[in-house]
């Protein structure tokens, strides 16, 4: 019986030598009844000899002692058990019944092996161990808790969207709400809505990618001549304007929006103050690819519309926005941008490279960009690379890890630390 090992129990063992017990009854009462005290003495196993000999129906009693009632044909059981003490196999059926009777054990190979190792120092436990109970025979191998498993390289999310769930919490615990904005964005919104002029360098092929479909979109009526006036005589915000003739047809053309800092401009007229929001997406933009430079990256822009907030409340925000992060090497120098006053720039410090990286601008919005849009309270404004503080928080020195390298090492091994 391959991949098993047949032997007898301490019972059958005895019953292979000196018989089967209803074997040893029926032959002694082959010379006549025998009284229950007689046929005890000469019959070992008496109790278990009458049970299987009336089961078989070869005794019965007459008269207060036990008569043969037939007589016992060949007894299969029996040559089975001489068979299996002189180490011979022996039909299925009939070894079945032996073990039933609990006159034979059938124990895989394992368990053999097993048994051997009784006293011996071993590594594993085994099922046959825990059954058999031999694991308290056995020495384990005592388990060296510094050595290193093997290593499973289990599917997981990307480090991107662990950040991005990080970053989402961290403005949903601050109280924003979130918002979202289309990837083609008119030149309104994405500029002219932001008092960025329209001969603006930002607005030229060389930095931003223009529609061929759709070429132009639908301006929202209602800020188009609020907007216009702004940027033609400052209107009623107390500045000159730019000081030319704003074209329609400009603002309508069709770009991949360069910034998130549009939707911040959309959320202006669709929540009422006081208000915080934000927005976590792609923006577009006609960089030249380098370790920090992409032409398609994820930006985080915030705003914060309420009328008893200033340019202190901002720098706070961002310090805890970034202490969140695990960075807190970060400095705010001045800058210049069409529509915030003031302005700063938000740097974070780069060790392997010894230098200061520009993560994002930020500021209050100007009365020109706030009032076209029926805002009147303080508007503080940033948008942040998404990419950057990732790389630094990694250790990682090249953006280009995460999108067009394809560096399955990188991806296994980031460690994203809480």
């Amino acid at each position: 019986m391959a991949g098993r090992r047949v032997e007898l129990t301490e019972e059958g063992r005895r019953y292979a030598e000196h018989g089967l017990p209803e074997k040893v009854l029926a032959d002694a009462l082959k010379s006549g009844p025998l009284s229950f005290e007689e046929a005890r003495k000469r019959v070992h196993a008496f109790d278990i000899a009458l049970q299987w000999a009336k089961k078989n129906g070869w005794v019965q009693v007459t008269g207060g002692k036990l008569a043969l009632a037939k007589q016992p044909a060949a007894i299969a059981e029996q040559d089975a058990l001489k068979a299996l003490a002189a180490g011979k196999e022996i039909d299925s059926v009939i070894l079945d019944k032996l073990v039933w009777r609990k006159l034979a054990r059938i124990e895989s190979e394992a368990l053999t092996e097993t048994k051997k190792l009784v006293g011996k120092e071993v590594a594993d436990l085994t099922p046959e161990m825990i059954k058999t109970g031999l694991w308290k025979d056995v020495r384990f191998r005592p388990y060296n808790v510094q050595a290193a498993g093997a290593r499973l390289n289990a599917g997981k999310l990307h480090v991107l969207t662990v950040f991005e769930q990080k970053v989402r919490r961290i403005y949903l615990d601050l109280g924003f709400i979130e918002t979202e904005g289309p990837f083609v964005e008119s030149g309104f919104w994405n500029f002219d809505a932001l008092y960025q002029p329209q001969d603006h360098p930002a607005r030229d092929l060389a930095d931003t990618f223009y529609m061929r479909t759709p070429v132009a979109a639908k301006l929202p009526q209602a800020f188009v001549d609020p907007v216009r006036i702004v940027h033609e005589n400052g209107g009623r915000t107390g500045s000159l304007g730019w000081r030319y003739k704003w074209s329609e047809a400009i603002a309508r053309k069709n770009v991949m929006r360069t910034h998130n800092t549009a939707v911040s401009a959309r959320s202006l007229t669709v929540f009422k103050p006081p208000f915080k929001s934000f927005c976590i997406g792609r923006v577009f933009r006609n960089e030249t690819i380098d370790y920090k430079h992409l032409p398609e990256f994820v930006q985080v822009d915030g705003i914060v519309v309420d009328e008893n907030v200033c340019f202190k409340d901002l720098l706070g925000y961002l310090k805890e926005f970034f202490r969140r992060m695990g960075l807190t090497k970060i400095r705010f120098t001045p800058s210049y941008f069409p529509y915030t006053e003031m302005s700063t720039q938000v740097e974070v410090y780069f060790d392997d490279r010894k230098e200061w990286l520009e993560l994002g601008g930020s500021g209050v919005f100007r009365p020109e960009v706030t009032q076209p849009l029926g805002i009147k309270e303080p508007v503080l404004a940033w948008g942040l690379g998404f990419e950057r503080p990732i790389m630094l928080r990694l250790g990682m020195n090249d953006i280009r890890n995460f999108y067009y390298r394809n560096d399955l090492k990188m991806l296994r091994e980031a460690k994203v630390l809480q």
